[in-house]
């Protein structure tokens, strides 16, 4: 059994709050999720049912068990309920995920991030009181639809109506010297940092003369972003 009292680690914002966290499906999503999480510090508990994920993740994570997830004693064995963050990232059962993530509800767990493969799992996943609901592979097809266009660097959607993106300096703010509240009003962008030739990123300053070499990074409504770019990048 794996208590929540042998899994308590400080923050990574060095706040002292200590908290666990539980990914129940080491595919991919979860392995990656996982490792990012150890590296930053934390203890992770990670479930799957496949001896051979375990054993490839065994001493990678704090605690790896073996167990199936959609049995709601083995899920109480490790004291689940008392996680503070619990991920359910199994993606290839849509039955296993939905079974887990309902017994998890009933229980009156709130702190649930669920991975979800297709819109339809996605909306199942939401009705039934899951709040935060990802999906990796369709974010990840349209950040990288966004970025083959050409001119950007990074592209994060904040959400429906507010992405942030890195790009090279706009060609025409080069030789210029330019202030983020006229680019506002003008653009309707908010430009918010750049990053010189020396690879050193400043918040932007009131006023600053824009160099060829300069990378910056501004947010606003994606249709204002997009064509900003496809004009100016």
């Amino acid at each position: 059994m794996v208590s929540k009292k042998r899994l308590a680690f400080f923050n990574a914002d060095m706040t002292g709050e200590k908290k666990t966290v539980a990914i129940i499906g080491l595919g991919r999503f979860g392995q990656s999720m996982a490792l990012e999480l150890m590296a930053d510090g934390a203890e992770v508990l990670g479930i799957d049912n496949d001896p051979n994920v375990v054993q490839q993740m065994n001493n990678r994570l704090s605690h790896v068990v073996r167990a199936d997830a959609t049995n709601p004693e083995v899920l109480e064995q490790l004291d689940i309920l008392d996680f503070d963050r619990i991920v359910v990232a199994i993606g290839n059962h849509l039955e296993s995920s939905i079974l887990v993530t309902s017994y998890l509800l009933r229980q009156g767990v709130t702190n649930i991030w669920a991975k979800a493969v297709s819109e339809q799992h996605g909306i199942i996943l939401q009705q039934l009181g899951v709040e935060k609901v990802v999906f990796p592979e369709r974010d990840m097809g349209k950040r990288v639809a966004h970025l083959l266009q050409g001119g950007l660097q990074e592209y994060i959607q904040i959400d429906r109506n507010c992405v942030t993106v890195m790009s090279s300096a706009p060609r025409v703010f080069v030789g210029k010297d330019v202030r983020p509240r006229q680019l506002l009003q003008q653009y309707g962008l908010a430009f918010t940092a750049f990053k010189d030739a020396r690879g050193q990123w400043h918040h932007l300053p009131e006023s600053m003369r824009v160099e060829a070499t300069d990378t910056v990074v501004f947010s606003g409504p994606p249709q204002q972003v997009e064509q900003f770019a496809r004009q100016y990048l």
